[in-house]
């Protein structure tokens, strides 16, 4: 049991500051485990240059082939892949477009649902939002 009295205020700091280590995001955020190994470096969003289209198989259960695409970030030179999310968005995603990336959504920054490796999306293309140009609202720029 902790102790209490008048004079336990520093040790009950120390035993507190202690046990705090056990709480894994408090350990993750004071040794910045996040910023060490993420690719993105600890940024919601990045920006890269598309190097290829790929298709990725989803995992068991599930059977079917996922629309991704192999992106190298601009601030870094690192090679990520993105999942190009909805029906269709692949078609407006052509090789060295610019896109910018985020995060797909899994725990603790791992992939998601049946997509294995993958942990990010695509959300804009050349500077245009993909959603608005999946819907047809936007066109894309000829460059």
């Amino acid at each position: 049991m902790a102790p209490n009295g008048l004079y336990t205020a520093r040790k009950l700091r120390k035993l507190r500051q202690k046990l705090r280590w056990s709480d894994k995001y408090y350990k993750r955020r004071v040794l910045r485990l996040k910023e060490k190994h993420d690719p993105l470096e600890g940024a919601p969003q990045a920006r890269g240059i598309v190097l290829e289209k790929v298709g990725i198989e989803a995992r068991q259960p599930n059977s079917g082939i996922r629309k991704c695409v192999k992106v190298q970030l601009i601030k870094n030179g690192k090679v990520v892949t993105a999942f190009a999310p909805k029906d269709g968005a692949i078609k407006y995603i052509d090789e060295h477009d610019e896109v910018i990336i985020e995060g797909i959504g899994g725990r603790l920054g791992r992939s998601m649902g049946d997509l294995p490796g993958v942990r990010y999306k695509v959300i804009k293309v050349n500077g245009i939002s993909l959603e608005e140009l999946r819907k047809g609202k936007k066109e894309k720029p000829r460059r």
